[in-house]
């Protein structure tokens, strides 16, 4: 199965870009959105359809033109779950998943912490969906949380480590979080693969920042620990330019019934 993650920072915005042709491009089975800043009504869906997503799902924002996360597939799934059931997650369409087989692909679009406001906010979700991953892998072990963290791990995963260690994003108490959530039973899939520097997934648009590879990886691939014999590869795909985030795409064994 390939799953494929993208921050598209507005569908429509990226539609324009030439997004369904780099779709048909790459393929993936299932591929997660963040960031679609759109209700599905807003959205030509046959343009998915004729790609070969013939099932999509939306769960959008309450607030227009804002966050949302969505799921396109190209077979139907056995179940589609809307949102985590805990409110203040949910009015900012923040979570969906769906289940193949024994498999459970989630989109995840972490907020955040561009004020203080926020940062509360993101330390709240963060820990209250740490909870809610503990509880749904009882029910779901084999769970892939695919999205926009908005966290960079380790120095490695920032161009300016330094500069940046007291931007949120780079916060010990983030770095902490994500460290403990995949201590919980998670594999970062990049970089189970690769180990290298100057892997990022999203640049500012300012100051050139994409072209001189000043980036943040801000963008993963959690698979549960159980998974971790049928997961065989997860790259980022940087040529991808439909938005200030690039998509990462990994790919893991399902177990066919005869």
């Amino acid at each position: 199965m390939k799953i494929a993650s993208y921050n598209v920072n507005g569908i429509r915005a990226a539609l324009n870009k030439g997004f369904i042709a780099w779709l048909e491009s790459v393929g993936p089975d299932v591929i997660c959105l963040q960031e679609t800043k759109a209700m599905k009504e807003q959205v030509d869906l046959s343009l998915f359809e004729a790609a070969g997503y013939t099932y999509n799902y939306w769960f959008s924002a309450q607030k227009k033109g804002y966050s949302g996360v969505a799921l396109l597939c190209k077979r139907k799934p056995d179940h589609v779950e809307y949102g985590t059931g805990i409110d203040y997650m949910d009015f900012e369409g923040r979570n969906i998943r769906a289940d193949f087989g024994d498999i459970s692909v989630m989109s995840m679009y972490l907020p955040s912490g561009s004020n203080m406001d926020r940062l509360d906010f993101k330390l709240k979700y963060m820990a209250d969906f740490q909870k809610y991953a503990d509880e749904l892998r009882k029910e779901r072990p084999n769970l892939i949380v695919c999205g926009d963290y908005n966290i960079c791990h380790e120095a490695i995963d920032i161009h300016d480590p330094v500069r940046n260690k007291n931007v949120s994003g780079f916060l010990p108490v983030e770095r902490e979080w994500i460290g403990n959530f995949m201590g919980s039973g998670f594999i970062d899939s990049f970089r189970h693969f690769n180990k290298e520097p100057h892997n990022y997934t999203w640049w500012s648009y300012r100051a050139n920042a994409r072209n001189n590879n000043k980036g943040w990886r801000l963008d993963y691939g959690m698979v549960s620990k159980s998974l971790e014999d049928r997961l065989t590869r997860c790259v980022i795909l940087s040529d991808a330019k439909h938005s200030d985030h690039c998509p990462i795409l990994l790919e893991v064994e399902e177990i066919t019934k005869d």
